[in-house]
């Protein structure tokens, strides 16, 4: 446990340095615009379209706290809102400075065990709103490619390969959730036969005590996933969340672009590239998809708005949706985890 906080310490600085050297190359590419610039287009802007992308951006977190109070409260387990932004808050944070997301739900999780809730009810509640999560991008994705068709035919061909790899894997990641919800026993058996095999080799103690208690995990989500699969509302309910989560995040560059004076008959496009930026950068294993999401930005905008204003809208959006939600959450998560231990 000593070793938790100096391996998040140092993510968060691998993150920082990744934001600085990203932010560089982008305006070394760019080359009309500086930080000058970016500083006076943001003050020109229309204020209202602005201001609506940076709420947007915050009901990200906001429709993941719904979406998991909801999942809970049908557990029997009601928490309130505030409850639910911690979590959410922390998932955000974790997610955005470790390696394909990898810390966002144990972060979550801790928060929620803190609050009392079973490690089995945890569990199922974050695979299930992982799997809606998944599912949400798949079918805006979907919808984005009927509306505006040539909204994945205008990439390059480096940038089609890495959405088209974003599709398959997002889809095989919604078939594993909904596989590990049905069945409790492809993640608790194997765990069990780990204890098995580290106690026969003499490794740990109390072996019965630790399959009890892997046995009492696996009955509260079973249970759980049970309940869950047994409620159809619930399941959309928590799509619905989640679908509202992810268009959240999607249509920020599109606001973005329109307080920039776009043309507001181009907005939906913008918004159709920016989900197919999304599915892609999914793919890639970098804290915060710091790069990849940059580089799909800027060849899919570049069909359709200048240059200048292809770099503009990029910079403006990444620091709206990335690093200020990045800090708004990390001061979040360290005030609740502060104040949980306090409390305890």
């Amino acid at each position: 446990m000593k070793k938790k906080p100096s391996k998040n310490l140092v993510w968060a600085i691998i993150t920082f340095l990744l934001a600085i050297l990203t932010i560089k190359v982008v305006l070394d590419f760019s080359k009309n615009i500086s930080i000058c610039d970016l500083v006076d287009s943001v003050a020109s802007s229309d204020k209202l379209f602005l201001g609506l992308a940076v709420l947007a951006s915050a009901m990200y977190i906001v429709f993941e706290a719904f979406a998991v109070c909801n999942i809970l409260k049908k557990a029997g387990y009601k928490r309130s809102l505030k409850r639910g932004l911690l979590y959410s808050n922390a998932d955000f944070y974790y997610s955005a400075i470790t390696p394909s997301a990898t810390g966002g739900q144990p972060a979550s999780a801790l928060y929620m065990h803190r609050d009392g809730i079973p490690a089995g009810i945890i569990t199922a509640t974050l695979i299930l709103n992982m799997m809606m999560y998944t599912v949400s991008i798949i079918f805006i994705g979907v919808v984005s490619i009927i509306i505006s068709p040539r909204v994945f035919l205008d990439f390059n061909t480096f940038s089609k390969v890495i959405v088209g790899l974003g599709f398959a894997a997002l889809t095989i990641l919604a078939i594993i959730f909904y596989i590990m919800i049905k069945n409790e026993r492809i993640l608790f058996k194997p765990l069990s036969g780990l204890i098995t095999f580290l106690y026969n080799k003499k490794i740990i103690k109390e072996k019965e005590r630790k399959l009890n208690k892997i046995n009492k995990i696996s009955g509260d989500y079973r249970m759980c996933a049970e309940l869950i699969t047994g409620h159809r509302s619930l399941l959309v309910s928590t799509f619905i969340w989640n679908v509202l989560q992810r268009g959240s995040q999607i249509m920020v560059p599109m606001l973005v672009y329109a307080s920039l004076g776009g043309e507001k008959g181009r907005m939906i496009t913008v918004f159709a590239k920016q989900c197919m930026v999304n599915i892609g950068y999914n793919l890639v294993p970098i804290p915060g998809a710091m790069g990849i999401s940059d580089y799909l930005m800027i060849d899919g905008f570049g069909y359709i708005m200048s240059e200048n204003m292809v770099y503009t809208v990029e910079m403006i959006s990444r620091a709206i949706t990335f690093y200020f939600c990045v800090t708004v959450s990390g001061i979040v998560t360290l005030f609740g985890y502060f104040a949980g231990r306090k409390k305890s």
